[in-house]
């Protein structure tokens, strides 16, 4: 990947969240844009570039003066976690036939210039009001829950919990498709967001 001067680090951004203005999500629609995304993900998120799975969607987001503050993006849910499972209460048949009703927080970054208050649960509620009917849109299906892994050896999932996201329990240290158990990774914890109260019912085919 070729590193531009767009995703060059900038100034330091500090101060209140209100001295940002309304903060501006642009949806990756574009080939500029996509590279931008990729290129801001694989320079400063510690995970790096990666395709993201299956159906997704992603944002650049900025200051209402236009200044990039971060990106975040949205993808396919992991095959299957066991707290978010005995969660929901589906068996295997309801979660294949359901699964891409739950959409994964796959990447999140705040550039590392920008020190800002609240500023990333702020996105992350924003995110989550304006997503289900972007995704209503453009897959012709709304999700109804968010899930999201954190990293217990970096970070402690505070702005997940500040956006009202839950913990539900651990990962076994395996990739999210790795069905076969074949690849060790760090141990994160489970964070959820209902997209709709009756979530569970939804996913099981109760409602």
């Amino acid at each position: 990947m070729v590193f531009t001067a767009a995703g060059d680090p900038g100034d330091p951004i500090t101060g209140s969240l209100r001295n940002l203005g309304p903060i501006q999500f642009i949806r990756v629609t574009r080939s500029k844009q996509s590279r931008l995304w990729n290129e801001l993900i694989a320079r400063y998120h510690y995970l790096g570039y990666t395709r993201l799975p299956g159906a997704q969607i992603r944002y650049l987001i900025y200051a209402g003066s236009g200044t990039l503050l971060g990106a975040i993006g949205f993808s396919a849910a992991a095959w299957a976690l066991r707290p978010r499972d005995e969660l929901i209460g589906w068996d295997k048949e309801q979660r294949v036939k359901r699964l891409n009703l739950v959409v994964n927080n796959s990447r999140f970054l705040i550039l590392p210039w920008v020190r800002v208050k609240n500023l990333a649960s702020k996105i992350l509620s924003l995110t989550a009001k304006r997503l289900p009917q972007e995704w209503q849109a453009i897959y012709g299906y709304t999700p109804v829950l968010l899930e999201t892994f954190v990293d217990q050896e970096r970070y402690r999932g505070t702005c997940y919990k500040a956006a009202n996201w839950s913990y539900v329990g651990e990962t076994k240290g395996r990739g999210k498709w790795d069905r076969l158990n074949e690849y060790k990774l760090p141990v994160k914890d489970i964070y959820l967001y209902p997209l709709r109260k009756n979530f569970c019912e939804i996913l099981t085919g109760s409602d």
